[in-house]
């Protein structure tokens, strides 16, 4: 795992030298890498946080070149990303970061994670130029759920934004003859995963209680949504997921993250 998570640190640092950084010091931080001098570059970097006021916006970069192509461990790389995500959403490098989270969990063989930052991606950040290869990643994320469905639809989201990038249409190309018929548009493939399962967190007649958790869940990337039913109880779920074992995956996770005593529930 460790050698693997080297080389997903590797390819992320070609294409972030390819894009090249905006600040002269991390983009000679790149450049020490490039040459193989990692520790070096790890230290400049180090360096530039401790002495970087928080506010300043060279400190996000700073994180997201920690994290997407410096850090020494998987753990390491995941906290400096998630920091860009949650600290500093509105910076340019923050749909850059969930991609890259998205790939690192994809890396880890933690597919649900992987999709849970690639819809995080998408609903933050709708007009990210990222969205296309986000979906790809996302795409065999689902497949290795066996949620086929959902996975056709990421795949035809790829294709459909990928323009005249041949070689990345060839790579989705690959993948789409698992899905027999022409894909369908995530939009399409939710209507049909209606009736499905979800993971309910939390039910209760408090607004301010089901905000909290509600916001909480969303900050944690997962795409929850609220249910009312008959007697007045707020419900909040996580989902939905085209089966119940992709439901129960998330269940385990939520338990760890979240706390209570979330259950799987088949929706209407």
């Amino acid at each position: 795992m460790k050698r693997l998570l080297g080389i997903v640190l590797l390819t992320l640092a070609g294409a972030l030298a390819a894009q090249a950084a905006h600040d002269p010091r991390l983009q000679s931080a790149l450049e020490l890498a490039q040459a193989g001098r990692t520790d070096s570059a790890r230290a400049l970097v180090r360096q530039l946080l401790t002495t970087l006021p928080p506010q300043d916006p060279v400190y996000a970069e700073a994180l997201f070149v920690q994290g997407g192509m410096l850090a020494p461990d998987a753990n390491t790389a995941a906290t400096s990303l998630q920091r860009v995500v949650v600290e500093y959403g509105t910076s340019a490098w923050a749909d850059d970061a969930l991609l890259r989270l998205a790939q690192l969990f994809e890396a880890q063989n933690d597919p649900a994670s992987a999709v849970q930052s690639v819809e995080r991606l998408r609903g933050d950040y709708p007009d990210s130029p990222l969205l296309f290869r986000a979906d790809f990643v996302a795409a065999r994320a689902a497949f290795d759920l066996r949620d086929e469905a959902r996975g056709c639809g990421f795949l035809h989201d790829a294709e459909a934004g990928a323009g005249d990038d041949v070689e990345f249409k060839n790579q989705v190309s690959f993948y789409s003859a698992r899905c027999g018929a022409p894909t369908t548009t995530r939009a399409d493939s939710a209507v049909g995963r209606r009736g499905r399962f979800a993971v309910q967190v939390l039910a209760g007649k408090s607004a301010p209680q089901i905000d909290e958790m509600l916001t909480r869940l969303k900050a944690m990337g997962y795409s929850a949504h609220v249910v009312r039913d008959s007697t007045g109880y707020l419900k909040i779920r996580v989902g939905p997921y085209a089966s119940r074992d992709a439901a129960q995956r998330i269940l385990a996770q939520l338990k760890a993250r979240v706390g209570g005593q979330p259950f799987v529930v088949e929706e209407p």
